[in-house]
């Protein structure tokens, strides 16, 4: 099944071939000059970059005329953010999810993509290197792994849920287990394969979550900004909550905001 002019499969090939042409032959052999703080306490590293470069070339080819929205590129230029804000089609590149856990040695980082059309996602992929696990969503078709249909965890009381949030407050105390271990994507695997029920994210950058939120909410998922906005895939002040239900969404919401 294509999404617009474009073939999933072969979105997740070029994925899959970057990451381990550009990623995995730097994991666990990045020297000293290889990372660096592009600003205080974010690093990038010679993967992110090299990565990022080839992935863009890579899938602006696919789809003539497209444009894209790198982490890395924003980074040196945030007026390509603009291009979120305009109808057409956008890719939107996490070329390392999880940068600080690459360059330390944790394998808890990912390569997130997706596909934008006039604001909206309409296709998303999640890909862990060191496992080849990929998550692919399509809007309206579901998320999947492989030939797996994922689904999010089933509603449970507070007592039971198990989450991810940076700052936990009063949370800690009501509900089973929260953490957070320094990647987005990763969490939102977590959503869709029965480890996490929630989370709770203060910081909106697109390439960390417009695949993710799509994914989850293919797996069955409700998701909202804590004021009650739709999640847009761009860069806006605000939390995002995301939760196996509205109903589960509303009882997290009026603890964590």
């Amino acid at each position: 099944m294509s999404v617009g002019q474009v073939d999933p499969q072969q979105v997740a090939s070029i994925i899959r071939e970057v990451a381990a042409e550009e990623i995995l032959t730097r994991f666990r052999h990045l020297s000293a000059g290889q990372i660096r703080e592009k600003k205080p306490g974010e690093l990038v590293t010679e993967a992110d970059i090299e990565a990022e470069r080839v992935l863009t070339r890579r899938l602006a080819d696919l789809i003539p005329g497209a444009r894209v929205v790198g982490e890395e590129a924003v980074s040196a230029d945030h007026r390509l953010l603009q291009a979120l804000d305009n109808e057409g089609i956008v890719w939107v590149i996490d070329p390392v999810d999880g940068t600080a856990n690459f360059a330390k040695g944790n394998a808890r980082f990912a390569v997130i993509v997706a596909l934008v059309r006039d604001g909206v996602t309409v296709a998303g992929w999640i890909l862990d290197p060191t496992t080849d696990r990929l998550i692919i969503a399509q809007q309206g078709s579901g998320a999947w792994e492989g030939d797996n249909r994922l689904r999010v965890l089933p509603p449970a009381p507070l007592a039971d849920l198990t989450g991810s949030v940076k700052r936990s407050g009063l949370l800690s105390s009501l509900v089973a287990k929260i953490g957070r271990k320094g990647s987005a994507a990763h969490d939102y695997i977590d959503l869709v394969t029965g480890v996490l029920h929630f989370a709770h994210y203060n910081r909106l950058m697109p390439w960390d979550h417009a695949a993710g939120v799509l994914i989850h909410a293919e797996a069955g998922g409700y998701a909202a900004l804590t004021d009650g906005r739709p999640y847009r895939p761009r860069a806006e002040p605000g939390c995002l909550l995301l939760a196996p239900s509205a109903g589960t969404w509303t009882s997290l919401q009026a603890i964590i905001d």
